[in-house]
């Protein structure tokens, strides 16, 4: 309904913006459709674009390249505003600093004013067709309105409608030939799955001591605060990464990597994308990024290969961290990596 009233008024967004409309289901398609909004809606730039985490892992696509040099010469911090559970840093996009959650009307109304410095309840967010400033409260609908709509349009025999042929309505899933018996078939052609090597020299007797941290290299030096996220990203493969110069040598083209939440199935991938968040800060290197010092060449370079030349020398590795290391959404993979990595992580 704001969007609706919005583009009644003559607002449009900014064209600097990226923006885009991933609902949970596609039962939202059509109450929205119902609800005759999704013309405002993509007049505002919010168009569907997919459904589920597709925006909130970072696949909603790429902001203008102006944009991202503009971001990088003056090294501006760049906002997310998502109305989803999780927006850490760089998530949405890696040019993305300061991001935050906001209901759906605040995520079009941040949209309109295009800026997160602003305060909605003082600050005009947009000028009408005629010129005059239009505030957020102009175009905030009222309870009894949404109410009205989502009687009218949000009706059970819309979910029961679309829910009732969801094993046979995507054809080219059903299409699919694939294996059948007890035991899944494990292959080396795939960049999605691999048979995981955490079992491999697996005893039957638990063991009775855990071997000491000693002469151990120091890998990553880390702050306070240090997420889920930032250890095992979810999102965007950047396409100078360790992980995408595997994805390279195994035929994959940059438009084809997905997300490392679409690959956390391949050990091989997350283990180059292991501490691999764009905005990871490491105090042995100047810069934040998935990038350390090897301390024994003082050769910088890429975290997975550092860890990796570590290993090959025989040195033991440990990660220095602050308090909250590993605060966030639940990730197996923040745990997973840093021990194919070799590290043994230190709380300081």
């Amino acid at each position: 309904m704001l969007a609706k009233n919005a583009v009644a008024k003559g607002l449009t967004t900014p064209g600097y913006l990226k923006t885009s409309l991933s609902p949970g289901s596609g039962v939202v398609t059509a109450y929205l459709e119902n609800a005759k909004v999704t013309e405002a809606f993509n007049k505002l730039g919010f168009t569907i674009a997919g459904y589920g985490c597709m925006t909130c892992i970072g696949n909603s696509g790429e902001i203008p390249q102006v944009v991202t040099d503009a971001i990088n010469e003056a090294d501006l911090v760049a906002s997310a505003v998502l109305s989803g559970n999780r927006n850490f840093e760089g998530r949405v996009h890696p040019m993305t600093r300061a991001n935050y959650l906001a209901s759906p009307p605040l995520v079009v109304a941040y949209a309109l004013a295009g800026t997160v410095d602003i305060d909605l309840e003082k600050d005009a967010i947009g000028k009408d067709s005629e010129g005059n400033d239009v505030f957020l409260k102009d175009i905030w609908p009222s309870r009894d309105e949404v109410e009205k709509v989502v009687a009218e349009c949000v009706k059970p025999e819309l979910f029961k409608e679309f829910y009732s042929n969801t094993l046979t309505r995507n054809k080219r899933w059903n299409n699919l030939e694939a294996p059948t018996g007890s035991l899944f078939t494990w292959t080396e052609d795939s960049t999605y799955i691999h048979l995981p090597p955490f079992f491999a020299g697996m005893t039957k007797e638990v063991p009775t001591q855990i071997a000491p941290i000693k002469d151990a290299y120091c890998l990553l030096n880390l702050p306070d605060s240090i997420t889920t996220d930032h250890i095992s990203p979810a999102g965007n493969i950047s396409k100078t990464s360790s992980a995408a110069k595997y994805l390279n040598g195994r035929g994959i083209e940059a438009k084809d990597f997905n997300s490392y939440g679409a690959r956390r199935g391949h050990d091989h991938v997350m283990a180059r994308g292991t501490f691999a968040n764009v905005r990871l800060v490491n105090k042995l290197v100047e810069k934040p990024g998935p990038n350390t010092l090897h301390i024994p060449s003082g050769e910088q370079m890429a975290i997975y290969e550092a860890a990796e030349l570590y290993q090959k020398e025989g040195h033991s590795l440990c990660v220095l961290a602050g308090k909250e290391y590993g605060s966030g959404s639940s990730r197996d993979w923040a745990a997973k990596g840093p021990y194919l990595q070799g590290i043994k992580v230190v709380i300081a």
